[in-house]
């Protein structure tokens, strides 16, 4: 009787036993899963917000624009990203250029504004510095003819000992003088005429030494 009453308890114990550590093992794989899920970091929309944000900043700014009769006669291109509004296009002028920019700085959301807009002024401004640079441009390239021609013509020995002036205007030579006969003429003429850059050539004011 004692022995099936000890197996019977011992029975018992144990399976009392195997469910405490059951539940124990239970309990410890859910407390770290519940942890780490509080912990884990949890998925967000911040670009697509961003985006969206953007895009209504855009809207706005456009919305704006065309309720300024000032800016009727621009053509204004926007574009906003991060909340930094570009502009880019024509203002119909310098005061519409400023008027541009502080209609978008004033709608909620912008950060900041690049005004990337041209005037009429500043187009003729830069067409202007274009004309100048080309001028520049050409006048050294004249100059840098002018010098190489002389110093080929002087270091010629069918020239030498006689004087020769030259002057570039636009690529063309013009050479200006007296050499000894026309062979000599046609002579100093093939040499400037080799003279990288050169258009043309103009002996007319070159004469023969039995004729000056």
């Amino acid at each position: 009787m004692n022995t099936l009453f000890n197996s019977r308890f011992s029975a018992r114990a144990l399976g009392a036993t195997t469910m405490i550590v059951i539940a124990g093992l239970m309990t410890g794989l859910s407390g770290p899963a519940s942890a780490a899920d509080t912990s884990m970091p949890q998925a967000h929309s911040d670009g697509l917000v961003a985006t969206l944000d953007d895009a209504a900043i855009t809207t706005k700014v456009k919305a704006k624009f065309m309720q300024e009769k000032a800016l009727r006669k621009s053509s204004i291109s926007v574009m906003t990203t991060n909340g930094v509004v570009t502009l880019s296009g024509k203002a119909a002028s310098s005061d519409a250029k400023s008027l541009a920019e502080k209609d978008a700085r004033m709608i909620e959301g912008v950060k900041s504004v690049d005004n990337n807009l041209t005037t009429p002024s500043s187009n003729k401004l830069e067409a202007k510095t274009k004309q100048v640079a080309t001028k520049t441009r050409r006048v050294v390239s004249d100059s840098w003819i002018t010098t190489k021609v002389k110093s080929e013509i002087l270091a010629d020995s069918v020239s030498k000992g006689f004087d020769v002036s030259v002057k570039t205007y636009h690529g063309v030579v013009k050479l200006t003088g007296t050499l000894a006969n026309h062979d000599a003429i046609d002579h100093v003429k093939d040499i400037a005429e080799k003279v990288e850059g050169v258009k043309s050539v103009d002996t007319s004011g070159l004469m023969t030494a039995d004729h000056s």
